[in-house]
């Protein structure tokens, strides 16, 4: 993963990315304090995955994946977190509005276990450093076509980013399969320079359990031309 070289002083970083996340928590908080006009729907779910392949990257084996999901008409927040069997954790927070055109605004949180979830500091050499990245997101869709593009903010040494990364990909919806590719620099690509790296199809079916029950089954084939490296996992949601 790629680090930028620093531009701000050490404590401005801290207390930049003190006031980024802060300012992400009291919109949480907020988000989940207001009654909208519209009725709420909760949902939450996991998925089990052979390998945890991100972005064309593959982060840990066997995984669990859930997520908890509040949406309120346009408006949803909510978490999502994957334990891998290898002991590899990742735990989200996101925020997003989609608009009836096709476009949707949002940003994430990536957090990464093994530091205090309220802990700021950059300080990379004290053990302590933030893992916390936050990356704004935007995606549009009509008809078939997708494209989505994201921009980390902040920079999170505890989470291999200095900050400045994008990422873009575009994809394109079949009857029972997707296919997509996609293009990225920073913690994205191998070293750091914008690179082609994730190209790949996800093909998803029913498995019938019984007459009247069945568990989504997909499998995904990835591709990323920047490392080098091929994946094909499989995964059922819950």
């Amino acid at each position: 993963m790629n680090k930028m070289t620093h531009i701000l002083p050490k404590n401005e970083r801290s207390k930049n990315a003190s006031k980024m996340i802060t300012a992400v928590l009291l919109l949480l908080i907020t988000a989940m304090s207001v009654r909208p006009v519209q009725a709420q729907e909760i949902s939450t779910g996991a998925d089990f995955v052979s390998t945890y392949v991100w972005r064309g990257v593959a982060y840990a084996g066997p995984s669990i994946q859930p997520f908890v999901d509040i949406t309120a008409g346009n408006f949803s927040i909510g978490g999502w977190g994957s334990q891998g069997y290898d002991g590899f954790q990742e735990m989200d927070l996101y925020l997003s509005y989609s608009f009836d055109f096709g476009l949707s605004l949002g940003i994430t949180d990536y957090y990464y276990p093994g530091t205090p979830w309220l802990s700021f500091s950059e300080d990379a050499d004290a053990g302590d450093a933030s893992s916390h990245a936050l990356e704004l997101n935007a995606g549009y869709g009509t008809g078939a076509f997708s494209l989505s593009a994201n921009y980390i903010f902040n920079e999170a040494s505890g989470a291999g980013s200095a900050g400045g990364d994008t990422y873009f990909e575009l994809g394109y919806a079949l009857s029972g399969a997707d296919l997509f590719i996609g293009a990225g620099d920073g913690w994205h690509s191998s070293d750091g320079e914008f690179a082609l790296v994730n190209l790949g199809v996800t093909v998803s079916k029913e498995l019938k359990i019984t007459e009247t029950f069945s568990v989504p089954l997909f499998g995904t084939m990835v591709l990323n031309p920047d490392s080098e490296q091929f994946y094909l996992l499989a995964g059922v949601s819950f």
